[in-house]
């Protein structure tokens, strides 16, 4: 199976964005979460007084420091909105976003994963309809191995998951149930919570179930260009397969 990664650059309208184009010296790679953003902003020169400005305005500075190697400053913010979001545009055309969005002289740029070719020509068409949008590279990674920047984002992991089932999940990670051999039973686990051991037992099975179901794009991608069948899965079908066709008709 190939993969396909293509690499383009847009301009609409977002404060990030914005602010690289008044500030052409500044690099901002932003990191979206379910709810708000992490940015990172860099510059090799001294910060003016307007854009220091500029920045406090975005959220909640988490670092910040200035030294020879230029001014750096990592920031939370809410400004741009996710649900209408190009990401959302890109999982309309099976394509998947790889983090982080870098803006850079007044650009957004992009790298995208698909399967198919044809999902990055139709992406292209639907963006180029309401927005200017350039597109730098498109490589074929069938080859290759997957890049660790695929690696998937937390949001997109533990999408769905209620408070309490990522609390069970927690405990039983934390307490060495996933260990081997385990060092804690359900019932032990149950006991350090409020809840009965079946209602902590539920928590726990409906966090797994979701979080393989989130991760399965994701392995999807990963074992996608590898030949290699460690459990020798394929033989064992064919091997099936072939007694299903010689078998004898049951009779009617």
């Amino acid at each position: 199976m190939s993969l396909y990664e293509a690499s383009i650059r847009v301009k609409h309208e977002c404060p990030y964005r914005e602010i690289s184009e008044r500030h052409p010296d500044l690099t901002i790679r932003e990191w979206p979460l379910s709810d708000c953003q992490v940015l990172e902003i860099t510059s090799e020169t001294t910060p003016t007084d307007e854009l220091l400005d500029e920045i406090s305005q975005l959220g909640t500075v988490l670092h910040e420091s200035e030294g020879e190697g230029g001014y750096h400053v990592v920031t939370q913010s809410c400004l741009c909105s996710l649900e209408q979001s190009i990401i959302d545009r890109f999982e309309e055309h099976n394509c998947l976003y790889q983090s982080p969005t870098i803006y850079r002289q007044g650009w957004e740029h992009y790298t995208v994963v698909a399967f198919d070719s044809e999902d990055i020509r139709e992406l292209l068409g639907d963006l180029r309809s309401d927005r200017e949008i350039e597109l730098l590279s498109k490589t074929s990674i069938s080859e290759t191995q997957i890049p660790h920047s695929m690696l998937a984002p937390a949001s997109e992991l533990f999408e769905d998951l209620t408070d309490r089932q990522l609390a069970a999940l927690q405990l039983a990670l934390e307490s060495g149930y996933y260990e081997q051999p385990r060092k804690t039973s359900l019932r032990e686990l149950a006991e350090q919570t409020t809840v009965a051991r079946s209602t902590y037992e539920e928590h726990l099975r409906k966090a797994e179930n979701k979080l393989l179901t989130n991760a399965g794009q994701f392995l999807r991608l990963v074992t996608a260009t590898s030949t290699a069948d460690p459990l020798q899965v394929e033989p064992t079908r064919q091997a099936e397969q072939a007694a299903d066709l010689s078998a004898p008709n049951s009779p009617g």
